[in-house]
């Protein structure tokens, strides 16, 4: 496999209008300067980055009980203009005092000196670093997993374990498996405790491919291929078992600046199903992780996978698996009432015999 260059929080630069900001300075002023669309640079310690951020949130009266479309609208605007306050890096440090050491500055930086980058991703890089220092156990095997920066991890598990529950109970072939979206590489790992031969994973994010090949090397995993690219990646060799958790949500517009982990555009589903049509042996099983997510949040959505069975003549279903979804922490700034509906959803499908 040729070098992967990893993906990193994009360098503040060029010709910006920039206000120095320190804790006792005018707020009002900080707040009028990033809502006409320039830069507040923070000076003197990390926690000022957290107060004017608070700040920020308080001033775009920031609600979560509303209408989901109108919520993430409210998400995109208060990231836009957060993201221009910004803080100073010299030789992979953050230059502010009191400031968290943040490893990943080193190694997707090396090639810098001194810089600026966007205070909330410099949160999401400090956050990404101490769950890659500390790593995650995950319910359905021993060790943990130690998420490369950038890519998708589980904050909760009950896909997990009906995919473990699944493959305790197959009865398909197991000389090979595909994991679409490989992620920080659970599935696949799974495939690999329950006795699949020949594992091919693939991912479009390079950050993934990254911390999947450090894994690999940590467990000493040798029978897991690893492949860069969309969906399949132009693979053209037939499974025994193909496995996607692809995102639960669709996006509504652009999607260029919302989570692919989360969201998915309107020509995911029919490109994925007539992938793996041709990639699926006879008797193989083609199983997805999904969720009724998509029709608590939108009512007028039609089931991708449903909609799949009924249209598309491929599939049918050979089983569907469901779990109700743990309760959330009332701290969460996510709609209760959805988390106590929802219901995460294993479809086996197998191919049509019409």
């Amino acid at each position: 496999m040729d070098k992967i260059i990893a993906q990193r929080p994009e360098i503040i630069q060029g010709e910006i209008e920039v206000l120095p900001f320190k804790q006792n300075d005018d707020l009002e002023e900080a707040l009028e300067v990033l809502l006409n669309g320039h830069y507040v640079l923070i000076l003197d310690f990390y926690s000022t980055g957290l107060f004017l951020l608070n700040e920020l949130k308080a001033y775009l009266k920031w609600e979560q009980k509303q209408k989901f479309q109108e919520e993430r609208a409210k998400r995109r605007n208060f990231r836009e203009i957060s993201h221009r306050i910004i803080l100073e890096v010299a030789h992979q440090r953050l230059r502010v005092k009191k400031a968290p050491k943040i490893g990943w500055l080193g190694i997707l930086y090396s090639d810098q000196s001194e810089f600026a980058l966007s205070f909330p991703e410099i949160q999401g890089m400090n956050s990404s670093w101490q769950w890659y220092k500390k790593g995650i156990q995950i319910p359905t095997f021993s060790h943990k997993i130690y998420p490369w920066y950038g890519t998708y991890f589980p904050t909760r598990f009950e896909h997990i374990e009906l995919f473990d529950e699944f493959l305790s109970n197959t009865q398909s072939d197991k000389e090979s498996a595909f994991d679409v979206g490989v992620g920080s590489g659970i599935l696949s790992f799974q495939l690999q405790k329950h006795g699949f031969k020949n594992i091919q994973a693939s991912d479009q994010n390079p950050n993934a491919i990254i911390g999947m090949k450090e894994e690999l090397r940590r467990l000493n995993i040798q029978n897991i291929d690893l492949i860069l690219g969309d969906l399949f990646a132009e693979n053209e060799y037939t499974q025994d078992l193909i496995v996607f958790n692809p995102p639960w949500l669709p996006s509504k517009g652009n999607i260029e600046n919302l989570d692919t982990a989360i969201y998915y555009n309107q020509d995911l589903f029919n490109r994925f199903f007539e992938q793996a049509f041709d990639r699926l042996k006879p008797n193989g099983k083609l199983v997805l992780l999904f969720s009724n997510l998509v029709l608590l949040t939108h009512p007028n959505e039609r089931h991708p996978i449903e909609e799949e069975l009924k249209t598309g003549g491929r599939f049918d279903k050979d089983s569907l698996l469901k779990k109700p979804v743990a309760q959330a922490s009332k701290k969460t700034k996510r709609n209760l009432n959805r988390r106590g509906q929802e219901l995460v959803e294993l479809w086996s499908l197998k191919k049509s015999l019409k």
